[in-house]
């Protein structure tokens, strides 16, 4: 055998070492948690054979505690790029087998490299966590390789997009980056994600608490938000994220490619024009009207189980991808509070960012009464909202389908905040409260006089309040000043979107120049 040959064999074996992370046993143990290797979640991920892998050779450098002899190829991450559905991607995912993907400085330098080329040429960057950590024998510079990351995170937000998938342990200073990224996903029951374990909140606190109650997936679907999708399987969650990939562009200064529709433009759905009850407070299901008028019926939730008075979701119409907020009457009365606030104001900012025009359904009877929500600063998570919208520069169709009172009406989506195309329904009540509230204010020393002449105070605030209603409980004193652009027929919403939306296309909106806002946090 030649040098030559013999230099490609060591080659090739060094790549099958490297290719099984921390050996076969590991293999087998991560196997028997049901959990998949680091490899195999990227095969499954990316398209086949699209995988370029960068860095196998890589080892840590710590010579402290043993670490000498256990050193391995590729130290503990797999990274590099290929393609879901044509479009490149960069990744990285955290192998467990290797020191049980605890974070070196080696394996920060890893990720920052990825993370780095995914922002030279504009594509999205998908960590895969699965790690015990920050690696304590290399004290500082495991916190110094996490900073590292956090920085790239923060200098990548808004430029191209990020997604974080959490398929095992995720605790300590480890949780900041998929908490900096734009999406998160955790698999139940096999993820958690917390700043500090059970033991320390024992020991601290005296609280006895399980991984899963103080930071699993359940925990931070509906109660935190820190995570927008969870998963049962692991092919699920990827699948999951193949299919918000297709809803986003590939960075902030192109769109998202185009689907063909096969769904009628022009499609009615006579259902829209009995869906809102005749009692005003009454509710119906906000998710029909969304799966009437999109493509398809189509449309991919974010953070379905949190916060679920406000909806937040991808959907297409016309092929082109858009981001859905709406008001759910049958949660809360459709009410904003502070967690509705905040979903929908992040979800709002993501879409500006990455060029995704947002529809807005509204149904919306104010904001959540209470010192609870005064005491967790509604005012502060109701005007990160109202920022959110004013911002934004996006094309902007809202559609008005009941309720839509006060200031909720204003933070959501209004054309005094640049809403470019504002419809409403024939049933919408536009106004600064409802007619029942504003008939006790306008005439309550009528009524109090007419109580104490022994007259029926009652019919007669019922008879005030019937006016109000016929005065300004409907959209055209709105639409009298301009405020909404159109009354449409509801069955017809599908068909008038598409059209403002085409419109739209084109539109060009900045806003003056700064360093960047002060958005109150």
């Amino acid at each position: 055998m030649s040098i030559q040959s013999q230099k490609i064999q060591e080659l090739v074996e060094k790549r099958e070492k490297a290719r099984l992370g921390g050996g076969e046993k590991a293999i087998q143990k991560q196997h028997e948690k049901g959990k998949y290797t680091a490899r195999e979640r990227i095969a499954l991920l990316l398209d086949e054979g699209s995988f370029e892998e960068m860095d196998m050779f890589v080892t840590h450098r710590c010579h402290n505690f043993g670490m000498e002899k256990k050193q391995f190829d590729g130290d503990g991450v797999v990274t590099g790029y290929g393609t879901i559905n044509g479009r490149l991607v960069y990744v990285f995912a955290q192998d467990f087998t290797v020191n049980a993907g605890s974070l070196s400085e080696t394996m920060a330098l890893k990720i920052c490299k990825v993370m780095d080329a995914a922002m030279k040429m504009g594509a999205p960057v998908i960590g895969l966590n699965d790690s015990g950590g920050a690696r304590i024998q290399e004290g500082i510079n495991a916190l110094a390789g996490y900073s590292e990351i956090f920085e790239r995170n923060i200098l990548a937000s808004g430029v191209i997009p990020q997604i974080s998938g959490i398929f095992g342990p995720c605790a300590g200073g480890a949780v900041y980056s998929p908490a900096l990224t734009d999406f998160t996903l955790m698999m139940e029951n096999t993820s958690y994600m917390f700043l500090t374990g059970p033991a320390v909140v024992k020991t601290v606190l005296g609280e006895v608490v399980t991984q899963e109650e103080l930071g699993g997936a359940s925990v931070h679907s509906t109660k935190s938000g820190v995570t927008h999708f969870t998963a049962a399987t692991e092919e699920e969650a990827i699948a999951m994220i193949k299919q918000l990939i297709s809803y986003i562009p590939q960075n902030n200064l192109e769109k998202t490619p185009r689907v063909e529709c096969t769904d009628p433009i022009d499609r009615m759905d006579d259902y829209l024009n009995e869906i809102i009850p005749d009692n005003p407070n009454k509710p119906y299901d906000m998710y029909e009207v969304i799966g009437a008028i999109v493509d398809n019926g189509e449309f991919f939730e974010v953070q379905k189980d949190y916060a679920r008075n406000i909806i937040v979701g991808f959907a297409r119409f016309n092929g082109e991808s858009v981001g859905i907020v709406a008001n759910q009457p049958k949660a809360l009365a459709g009410v904003l509070d502070c967690n509705a606030s905040r979903k929908g104001a992040r979800f709002v900012r993501f879409c500006d960012a990455f060029n995704i025009p947002i529809v807005t359904l509204v149904d919306v009877p104010g904001f959540l009464p209470g010192t609870g929500q005064e005491y967790n600063a509604v005012i502060l998570h109701g005007a990160k909202l109202l920022y959110a919208y004013g911002e934004c520069t996006v094309p902007k169709v809202t559609v008005t389908l009941r309720k839509s009172y006060g200031g909720s009406h204003i933070v959501m989506s209004c054309k005094q905040l640049r809403g470019d195309v504002n419809y409403a329904w024939p049933s919408a009540e536009i106004a600064v409260m409802g007619a029942a509230g504003a008939a006790a204010v306008l005439y309550a020393k009528e009524a109090k006089a007419k109580k104490e002449a022994g007259e029926d105070a009652a019919a007669f605030i019922q008879e005030k309040e019937d006016e109000y209603t016929k005065l300004f409980a409907n959209p055209y004193n709105a639409a009298k000043y301009g405020y909404i652009d159109d009354v449409i027929e509801p069955r017809n919403t599908r068909f008038r979107i598409i059209r403002a939306l085409a419109q739209l296309a084109d539109k060009k909106l900045t806003n003056p120049a700064k360093k960047h806002g002060n958005i109150p946090l």
